[in-house]
């Protein structure tokens, strides 16, 4: 049998919402729960994608299903889908329709204090600089 290959779907969300809604910013980290939902199914995550409210119908989000690379898509939960698209309904339809799955990984959110919301920040504020959030 061939492993499912997963396209693992994050919000791209501005900085400025980090104190609003902590994992909606922390890219790494949903990325992080798509990867160990895959691995707990016996999934490999062929592809890590990194929207902010993209049309359901747009390229981007086909290619790699066209191209046979990807078998099912998978985000965190329902807050980063809304995020990361401009209609989840309509995405969860086109999955219907192309025969790709859509799931949710529904595991716990990192719990963030104060100095996880500092890391989550450096990280996001310096990525040109060469940080890499070690």
């Amino acid at each position: 049998m061939d492993d499912v290959r997963v396209a693992a779907i994050a919000s791209l969300t501005p900085l400025e919402e980090l104190d609003e809604d902590p994992f909606l910013v922390d890219t790494r980290s949903q990325h992080a729960m798509c990867v160990r939902w895959a691995v707990d199914k016996g999934y490999v995550v062929a592809r890590q994608l990194l929207f902010y409210g993209i049309r359901p119908d747009h390229e981007a989000l086909w290619a790699d299903v066209d191209a046979g690379v990807v078998d099912l898509f998978v985000a965190p939960n329902e807050r980063v889908l809304a995020r990361a698209l401009t209609d989840v309904p309509e995405f969860l339809a086109e999955c219907e329709r192309r025969g790709v799955r859509l799931e949710t990984a529904g595991l716990d959110e990192p719990a963030y204090d104060a100095p996880m919301k500092a890391w989550v920040h450096r990280r996001m504020s310096m990525p040109t600089a060469g940080y890499d959030g070690c």
